[in-house]
């Protein structure tokens, strides 16, 4: 996944060379279940269901574009995630990935912590009920008032990310007499991505304090002379939609060998430690993410022997899942609105949403799979790009992929993996309606974000 894009979008136009996309499935029909939530299938007639509600149904009821949430799915990837790392260890759910009310309940009930990074996932996770002695909040630029209600929550802890930051938190928790739990976020110099590490310098990034040049070290020294501060631990994310564990591995060498500097200099061994997340999902067939056993006691051994070459107690661990529950557990289902073939190049499919609702290609060069839900199909498969409905060339929502030849105007298509961070980074581009989210569980389908109106849009426009 790439990280640079151009501002007006990637060359869109361009013809593909051999071998630049995957041959097409043998059988357009079959679903792929990496990249599907899992009570998604076919019925006899050949549509997609989920929850045992045909998208004819939900297209009907709910309109498209919709974000379709397998909710049993969401709620077994809970239980998973809690399962592999046990009662001694803590999984903090990633609000940003996608969050609401509901989501926060069935966190709360399947027993998973919760991560938030801003004053209104904080709000959101205190309406629906979430124990604040279970959030952490996180982000490389509170503001006081963020940090205020945050304290007087009373949340479990706060990371902190910046020499100011220490001093910020210090100060409001000594003022509401309270001794504040909190994490240092360094810089481990570590970056992973997809299935690449690379060990090098990446202290040069917004977040945390950097490990190089004694400046965590200095950090952790501020915070444990700080009566408002009770230091617990030290938390390292190293990237997004990884697979290779190596990445991990550097990264919490690099945590331990500051745990162990701590201990020699302050005499203190801290407790805890948090690897972040940025866990990998399967997008397309060629992705193949670990299961959370395996990431569980991989984490733990590597955590395990680090520590045990530095001769300190294994300090209990924390990860931060977001995408990893939430990604696979929903699709996004679109109407077709036109075809247009384009002789030599491909076919563009537009849909009735685009990068208002999906501005990952856009902005990642994402990749996705599509497929055709309303009907099954027999047709030779016809190379497609997927296109929204916005003015802007680089609206696309799926870049190559293969439909049938005979896919028409009125057909459903949907999207599948977009549980993370499609909804949260939803846009009004063009004046688009941000569609809804709606949850799906044995045989019934409920709304847990509603689709915006025109009068809400106006709402906001005072004119």
């Amino acid at each position: 996944m790439s990280r640079s894009a151009h501002p007006a979008g990637p060359r869109h136009a361009d013809v593909l060379t051999e071998g630049h996309y995957s041959a097409p499935a043998a059988d357009l029909n079959v679903l792929d279940e990496k990249v599907w939530a899992r009570t998604v299938t076919r019925d006899a007639d050949g549509a997609l269901t989920v929850g045992g509600i045909a998208v004819a149904r939900l297209a009907e009821e709910f309109g498209t574009p919709a974000y379709i949430l397998d909710e049993t799915d969401f709620r077994a990837r809970c239980r998973a995630w809690a399962d592999a790392f046990g009662p001694d260890a803590d999984v903090f759910y990633a609000g940003k990935a996608f969050l609401s009310r509901a989501v926060v309940r069935w966190l709360k009930e399947e027993g998973l912590n919760l991560d938030v990074c801003s004053g209104g996932e904080l709000t959101t996770a205190l309406d629906a009920g979430m124990p604040a002695e279970r959030i952490a909040f996180h982000g490389n630029n509170k503001s006081v008032a963020e940090i205020e209600r945050a304290v007087r929550a009373g949340v479990g802890r706060i990371v902190l990310d910046s020499f100011q930051e220490i001093v910020r938190v210090a100060h409001i928790a000594q003022r509401h007499g309270i001794r504040q739990r909190v994490q240092i976020r360094v810089t481990v110099g570590v970056e992973a991505h997809t299935h690449e590490f690379i060990a090098t310098a990446h202290e040069d990034q917004k977040f945390g304090i950097a490990l190089a040049g004694g400046q965590a070290a200095e950090a952790v020294r501020r915070a444990l002379s700080l009566d408002g501060l009770d230091l617990i631990g030290i938390h390292s994310h190293i990237g997004s939609q990884i697979f290779d564990m190596a990445g991990f591995e550097v990264s919490a060498r690099r945590v331990v060998q500051l745990l162990a500097e701590v201990r020699d200099e302050h005499g203190v061994e801290l407790p805890e430690i948090d690897l972040g997340g940025g866990l990998g999902i399967a997008y397309t067939s060629e992705d193949d993410p670990r299961e959370p056993h395996e990431i569980a006691k991989a984490l733990s051994d590597i955590v395990t022997r680090e520590c045990e070459a530095a001769k300190l107690r294994t300090p209990r661990i924390s990860v931060e899942p977001g995408r990893a529950i939430v990604g696979p557990t929903a699709f996004t289902l679109y109407e077709v609105g036109t075809v247009k073939p384009l002789e030599g190049l491909r076919t563009y499919v537009s849909v009735d949403g685009g990068m208002s609702d999906n501005i990952r290609t856009a902005l990642y060069d994402a990749e996705y799979s599509v497929a055709l839900v309303s009907r099954t199909s027999d047709a030779e498969p016809m190379l497609v790009r997927v296109v929204g409905k916005h003015c802007e060339s680089g609206d696309i929502v799926v870049k190559d992929a293969f439909l049938p030849a005979d896919l028409a105007p009125g057909d459903l298509i949907a999207v599948p993996a977009t549980g993370a961070y499609c909804r949260s980074m939803a846009s009004n581009y063009n004046h688009a309606l941000r569609p809804p989210v709606v949850a799906v569980r044995d045989g019934g389908a409920h709304v847990i974000v509603r689709r915006e109106t025109e009068e809400d849009l106006l709402r906001l426009d005072v004119g």
